[in-house]
């Protein structure tokens, strides 16, 4: 028994060793290189056109993707549905405070190793691709804005122009201070992202009122609901970083032997989006659908307030929130949507600077409940995208195991149920707005676990495959 167990410990190690891949060298100098695009050629000013980028260059042989991004600077033109209806002249220094936090130049850099197809170069840092195309459309729905505050963006202005304002008449200066401390006093700040094409309370007035027989005047803010939009954009700038190495003619040809014997994998994901039927009620959350499950590693819920959102998504103060499929609960236990640890995404506006600055993801049991009668936000976060994640995990004798969903993609019904913490006028995800507008359906978001599989068969392939385990494609190309 015992030699029996030596040569079958043998034979694994043989097997093992068989299969080791042997780490290529290379001596080539790792390196940067900045692309810039010439939007006169491939940058169209149209909506739903393909922008193609050519990643590639002549010194980069082998490229890695986490030091890599896109930059893309777009001008746009922003449309309202409404107009400002009346400034004061002696406030028409104010205007910078809520006609430029709205600005027509936008600069986006889109770092690679965000988009799943180039987990790839992580995985496999040494890997020969070829030509590098991306592809891309820009979504003129996806951007958001936030008011910024004016009572510390008027200080701002105040700083800036210091000299130009104390070289004013008397009555200017008056006026504006009045501006001030009125505005301080009576404007309530949201602190709240918007998606453009939804609805948002702006300022669209500023006028002065007398208030006394003396001359006292009180400032009035004219708040109006508006929804901003982009009537057209034309892209102007497209820059490519790209970190990478190059390879010398040694390194090259180990790397095209090895994948001229045998197939190369890259992990990958698919997700798909499954509205439900029905949304919430005053009282509770309910609803199910039928949908095919097939290698699905984690449920995402997406609880929007409008049918229009795709970046904006809120906290909707929810409790003894599940799903359940196939049988089992996820979570085991229910949630609570306040005091539970969700991956959010918090940018920041730093007022006239013209910087938003994205944070990455981060965890924070601290969610903004908005149960009083302004509906105002807590001031101490800017959230824009809550959304819950629910991975599909299976417990056994203690400990998890994140095996995911598989019936072989055969439909079977998936209930969400959840009540609301808050109830009555001010819940804050029944009741959308003021105006008695009600949210729309929650979405499941399935993402399925999947893989790319490059074949050297029949010159090359490569198989984008939904539906098998890796162990049933491989064999045949394997063998």
């Amino acid at each position: 028994m015992k030699a029996t167990h030596l040569r079958q410990a043998g034979t694994i190690k043989e097997t093992l060793l068989g299969n080791a891949v042997v780490p290529f060298t290379n001596d080539g100098e790792h390196h940067y290189s900045i692309k810039e695009i010439k939007p006169e050629f491939q940058m169209p000013a149209l909506f739903g056109k393909e922008i193609i980028i050519s990643l590639s260059d002549a010194d980069h042989d082998i490229t890695q993707i986490q030091n890599s991004f896109l930059s893309v600077v777009l001008t746009a033109n922003i449309q309202l549905d409404d107009k400002f209806d009346k400034i004061d002249e002696s406030y028409k220094d104010g205007l910078v405070l809520f006609a430029v936090s709205i600005q027509n130049l936008y600069k986006v850099s889109i770092p690679l190793d965000d988009l799943l197809i180039f987990s790839a170069f992580t995985d496999y840092p040494n890997g020969l691709f070829g030509d590098l195309i991306i592809k891309f459309k820009i979504n003129s729905h996806a951007f958001v804005f936030c008011q910024v505050n004016p009572i510390i963006s008027m200080a701002k202005y105040y700083t800036m122009n210091k000299d130009e304002l104390l070289g004013s008449s008397q009555q200017k200066l008056t006026d504006i201070d009045l501006m001030f401390r009125n505005l301080s006093l009576t404007f309530q700040y949201t602190k709240q992202f918007t998606q453009l094409g939804c609805t948002a309370d702006l300022i669209m007035g500023l006028h002065a009122e007398p208030l006394t027989e003396s001359g006292l005047k009180n400032l009035v803010c004219d708040i109006k609901s508006v929804t901003i939009s982009i009537k057209n954009y034309v892209i102007t700038e497209v820059t490519a970083n790209m970190a990478g190495y190059k390879a010398t003619d040694a390194c090259l040809n180990l790397v095209r032997q090895f994948y001229n014997q045998r197939p190369f994998v890259v992990p990958a994901q698919r997700v798909e989006v499954w509205p439900f039927p029905t949304s919430a009620t005053l009282t509770r959350i309910r609803t199910s659908q039928n949908i095919p499950l097939s290698h699905v590693t984690d449920f995402c819920l997406l609880l929007p307030k409008d049918a229009r959102a795709t970046t904006c998504f809120e906290n909707p103060c929810y409790q003894n929130m599940q799903v359940t499929t196939c049988g089992r609960n996820f979570p085991d236990m229910h949630i609570n949507t306040l005091d539970q640890q969700f991956f959010q995404l918090q940018l920041i506006a730093s007022n006239l600077d013209l910087l938003f600055e994205a944070s990455d993801e981060f965890e924070d049991a601290l969610t903004t409940p908005r149960n009083t009668a302004t509906r105002r936000l807590n001031p101490h976060t800017d959230l824009t995208s809550f959304l819950i994640t629910l991975q599909c995990e299976r417990n056994s004798n203690g400990a998890l195991t994140f095996d995911g969903l598989d019936i072989q993609n055969q439909n079977t019904s998936v209930e969400l149920r959840g009540a609301p913490i808050y109830q009555g006028a001010t819940d804050s995800y029944y009741n959308v707005d003021t105006s008695g507008k009600r949210p729309s359906p929650t979405i499941l978001c399935t993402v399925h676990d999947t893989f790319w599989l490059f074949s050297p068969a029949v010159g090359g392939s490569c198989i984008y495959d939904t539906n098998h385990s890796f162990d049933e494609v491989i064999g045949p190309l394997s063998a």
